[in-house]
């Protein structure tokens, strides 16, 4: 069994803040910590606002362009992550939410946690799959280079047909084939 870190920081964190709100508020004085405070929840909600917005721009434009969306998915939820981590009161959550709104450091959690992601590709209003070409491993499976491992079975409308429904034990309808011809 592996033992996990998070639950503990996730417990310690109030203990942090506090702690983080004591050493700022000695620094520069109780005013102006509550002024910093309430500043950076101001920031963080203008970035959740512009952020949400903007990543289903992006989004839409990818899936305008049949560009691979991974990318600007990525980003946008980690700047609406930094965005909540900015409105959470707290010095610790806001230099984290800082961090995040950098993209060097987006894209070096993109790099540490991107092979881990699966996006699924889109299909192109002529059939055609998007996804990946092969041996691009930007977070897609099952794309055209993962075909021996693909779900999805094409089928021609000839080759596709349904047997007759059987008379279920739980309905009390009764079939097409059971009704009289008219």
């Amino acid at each position: 069994m592996r033992f996990s870190f998070l639950p503990i920081v996730i417990l310690m964190m109030p203990i942090l803040e506090i702690a983080g709100f004591i050493i700022v508020g000695k620094a520069i004085g109780l005013w102006l910590t509550l002024a910093l405070v309430l500043f950076t929840s101001f920031l963080g909600l203008l970035i959740l606002r512009l952020g949400g917005i903007g990543l289903v721009r992006n989004l839409q434009d990818a899936g305008r362009t049949g560009a691979k969306p991974a990318d600007e998915l990525v980003n946008g939820a980690m700047r609406v992550v930094a965005g909540i981590l900015l409105f959470i009161p707290g010095f610790i959550t806001d230099i984290l939410g800082l961090l995040l709104l950098s993209p060097a450091v987006r894209r070096f959690f993109w790099k540490a946690f991107g092979p881990r992601v699966v996006v699924a590709g889109s299909f192109r209003q002529s059939g055609q799959r998007t996804g990946p070409e092969p041996g691009d491993h930007s977070g897609f499976r099952n794309g055209p280079g993962h075909a021996g491992n693909s779900k999805v079975v094409d089928l021609d409308e000839e080759e596709f047909h349904r047997e007759e429904p059987k008379q279920s034990p739980w309905s009390n309808k009764p079939n097409d084939r059971d009704l009289p011809k008219p």
